[in-house]
């Protein structure tokens, strides 16, 4: 065998191990949970409370819920991919002064949660969460579903399925395939994915008010992401960028995120309920 062969053979094979552990391990590179079980007293939120739901197959996913004011809508949130509620504190401190309620629900092994995070089972979970919400005694009319950054494409699955007063997508992305193929330009991650949360399949299917919140520096989803899925949304939808803003830091002082928001829901409110 010639030496030339000989290397196409050890590169071939090196590329193959790296397919195969990019496959096996595609999960660990896609979700990073703190499992680490904290309750709201212990983030200064007192009015906020923990609840658990029991999924069919036997999981136990961690929800913090803070309730709304008359008249306040209630914000069914879907968190990013990494870390769990208590990182989300100051988001919920913020949402809650504006007297909106918040109910986050955290994904399988996070913050406490049993399992293992799956694009199928955060959308069961998720359609679990809605359900809770509704028995807790809110009307669906006054339920906004937010997802931010992965739970994005989360968000906008229960937005095809429920009834809901509006969609926030936070840094959305068109699917996670897209994503990745531009991390890992040298995969085919196409056929390797297992969880691809194809947002842009799904958006055309929404028919309720929509709001895009997008950094126009983030470095992790593009916001032209952004702009491509309000391309492809229904009416009456909207997209507020920022331009000093980054990934996961819309709602810091000097990004008027919160305004965006504010000013959304004021509208939705004037909107005939269905």
């Amino acid at each position: 065998m010639s030496l030339l062969l000989k290397v196409a053979v050890f590169a071939l094979c090196a590329y193959a191990a790296v397919l195969l552990a990019a496959y096996l391990g595609q999960r660990r590179l896609m979700y990073f949970p703190d499992r680490v079980r904290t309750l709201p007293a212990q983030v200064g939120l007192p009015d906020v409370e923990e609840r658990i739901l029991k999924t069919p197959d036997g999981a136990r996913v961690v929800v913090w819920y803070g309730k709304a004011r008359p008249g306040e809508p209630t914000l069914l949130y879907f968190h990013g991919n990494a870390g769990s509620l208590a990182a989300r504190a100051e988001r919920i401190r913020r949402f809650m002064a504006e007297g909106w309620g918040v109910y986050m629900m955290t994904y399988r092994g996070y913050g406490g949660g049993t399992g293992s995070p799956t694009e199928t089972a955060n959308v069961s979970d998720a359609r679990l969460a809605y359900g809770a919400l509704v028995q807790e005694g809110v009307d669906p009319a006054s339920i906004v579903l937010y997802g931010e950054s992965l739970g994005t494409g989360v968000a906008v699955r229960l937005a095809t399925e429920r009834t809901a007063a509006g969609l926030i997508l936070d840094a959305p992305y068109t699917s996670i395939v897209e994503i990745a193929a531009q991390g890992y330009p040298y995969l085919p991650v196409g056929y390797l994915l297992k969880d691809r949360y194809e947002s842009k399949n799904y958006i055309p299917q929404v028919h309720m008010p929509l709001l895009i919140l997008h950094g126009e520096r983030d470095p992790v989803i593009p916001v032209a992401m952004g702009r491509a899925l309000l391309a492809l949304a229904n009416e009456p939808k909207r997209l507020a960028t920022f331009p000093r803003a980054g990934h996961s830091d819309i709602y810091v002082d000097g990004n008027p995120a919160l305004d965006a928001v504010r000013d959304w829901i004021g509208e939705l409110k004037l909107l005939p309920r269905k």
